[in-house]
Parts: C-alpha cells; sequence; structure tokens
C-alpha cells in the first residue's frame, strides 16, 4: 500500500531494478508519514561512509508535535537494507554510471518502508518520446472507447 508516489523519479530515469530499504525515523516522523504529511519530489539517495542515506525527502511535522522536540522536516535519515545488498548497489552506482532514486513510501508489515530504484537518466529526447506514447496509448483507448459506444 504505497502512502507517496516519486512521479517525477519515472519522468526523469529509466528505472531498472527496485529495493525495498527501512528508514531510520524518529516518532514524530511516523505519525506525520501517516497523515500523508511526507514528500519525495525532491530527495535523492547517496552513498556516505559505506552506508545509504536519503536527503532532501520533506516530511512536515504535525501541528499536535510536542513541545520539546525541535522536529527538522528536512534532515538526513539513514536507510536499512543487508550489507550484501548495499554493496551490491554501491558497485553498481560507482561503477556503471547508476544513480539511486527513492521510489515510494509505502507499509509492509505495518512498519514504513521506502521503495528506492537503480535509475539511469534519461536524455530530453527519452522524456519526449515517452510522453509521445502514453498520448497515443490515451487516444487508443478513447478511440476504442468511441468505436464501441
Amino acid at each position: 500500500m504505497s502512502i507517496i508516489e516519486n512521479r517525477k523519479a519515472f519522468h526523469d530515469y529509466f528505472i531498472e531494478e527496485r529495493h525495498e530499504a527501512g528508514l531510520v525515523l524518529e516518532g514524530w516522523e511516523v505519525k506525520a508519514i501517516r497523515a500523508g504529511r511526507a514528500q519525495l519530489k525532491e530527495a535523492y539517495v547517496v552513498v556516505l561512509e559505506g552506508e545509504l542515506v536519503l536527503i532532501g525527502s520533506h516530511i512536515s511535522p504535525l501541528p499536535t508535535a510536542s513541545t520539546h522536540i525541535h522536529p527538522d522536516p528536512v534532515r538526513t535519515r539513514k536507510l536499512l537494507m543487508h550489507e550484501a545488498e548495499i554493496g551490491k548497489l554501491i558497485g553498481q552506482v560507482e561503477r556503471a554510471g547508476y544513480t539511486l532514486v527513492p521510489l515510494d513510501l509505502h507499509y509492509t508489515r505495518g512498519r514504513v518502508k521506502l521503495a528506492i530504484g537503480l535509475a539511469k537518466g534519461k536524455k530530453q529526447h527519452d522524456k519526449r518520446d515517452t510522453e509521445r506514447e502514453r498520448e497515443w496509448q490515451r487516444e487508443k483507448q478513447r478511440i476504442m472507447r468511441n468505436r464501441r459506444g
């Protein structure tokens, strides 16, 4: 069950592999995510000291957040994955010129997880081709509907 999707990632990148990672979150962040107050549009995943971290994701604190906690909405959040998986991803990012992009936040057995994609950047003409193909599919559907009706 997806909470938030990063549609911009699918527009800007070819997603070649998907992986699931846990997130190190604070209590107020979990509550805010459950309320749908998170955003992945400007977020990206980087490798820092052999660990994967999510940078630039924005989680707006709820107005009822505790008074003795000073929430930082754009703090760097560590991702949790098996060491072998992290090693494999780091190798592909460093050698093959791939990028790690956050795709969506979702629940798995009640826990908040982040789907990250191993992606290659699209050139401008690739983006136009994708858009053209999407419009052609819509047009085909419209024509088929009109023929039936």
